[in-house]
């Protein structure tokens, strides 16, 4: 896989955080998806020595369920640099365990990347897009890409009720990108109410910050169905002979 030339910008390390405490029922299979084979190695793998290639990285926390027992076979997780927390019942759980973790180690204006463990196929250069345009930004930001479909709402028996109009929307990615202070804080405090957090833009959203959108790319693309796999292995194939 090429590298590019750019760097993380300054100001702050640079953290990365991989929930990955979920089991993946829609992949239909024995085993959590993150542990799926892929090109030689599970999924997580993949993943996890992508996001290892970020320069001048102070540490990757992953978290996972704590009746994971998958995760202590794979060579990596002897690799010093990742440091491994009980993931929650939820995404954002995880992440907030993550970041209670790093609470004694990460400065208030360290950079936290947090990334799904079943997007395998980022690259350096994608992380490296994401620093640089949001590095003067007050809030931080996230990879996305347009909504290129059209789209429907559909009622509970699967019938459309409407087409809605697809202009401005965009199909959130990761990584997602924040100050540590601000994302413990703002994903603290919706948990603590009771809000639905699905991706952590949207627990700083709730407190009416308004993170950056980056145009990311759409073969960063999450496995979540059984044919996502093989996709996903021909993205890698591609990405690491170009």
């Amino acid at each position: 896989m090429a590298k590019p030339q750019s760097r993380p910008v300054a100001g702050g390390r640079y953290w990365v955080v991989v929930p990955a405490a979920g089991i993946g029922t829609r992949m239909r299979a024995d085993l959590p998806k993150q542990y799926l084979p892929l090109n030689g190695k599970t999924l997580l793998e993949h993943t996890l020595e992508r996001l290892l290639q970020l320069p001048d990285l102070a540490g990757l926390v992953l978290a996972i369920s704590p009746e994971d027992s998958h995760w202590e076979r794979l060579p990596l997780s002897k690799n010093p640099r990742i440091a491994v927390v009980d993931g929650g019942s939820e995404r954002s759980r995880s992440v907030l365990n993550a970041l209670n973790y790093l609470t004694l180690q990460a400065r208030a204006d360290d950079w936290i990347l947090v990334h799904d463990a079943a997007r395998p196929c980022i690259t350096l250069g994608m992380i490296t897009s994401l620093c640089r345009h949001t590095r003067q930004h007050s809030v931080g930001g996230i990879l996305a890409v347009p909504v290129g479909d059209t789209l429907k709402q559909v009622d509970g028996s699967g019938e459309i009720l409407a087409t809605r109009d697809r202009q401005g929307l965009w199909q959130a990615q990761t990584p997602q990108l924040f100050r540590y202070q601000l994302l413990h804080q703002c994903l603290a405090r919706a948990l603590g109410q009771g809000e639905t957090i699905t991706d952590e833009a949207s627990a700083l959203e709730l407190a009416g910050y308004r993170p950056l959108v980056v145009e990311g790319r759409t073969d960063n693309m999450k496995v979540t169905r059984p044919e996502d796999l093989p996709l996903a292995e021909m993205i890698i194939q591609r990405q690491e002979h170009s």
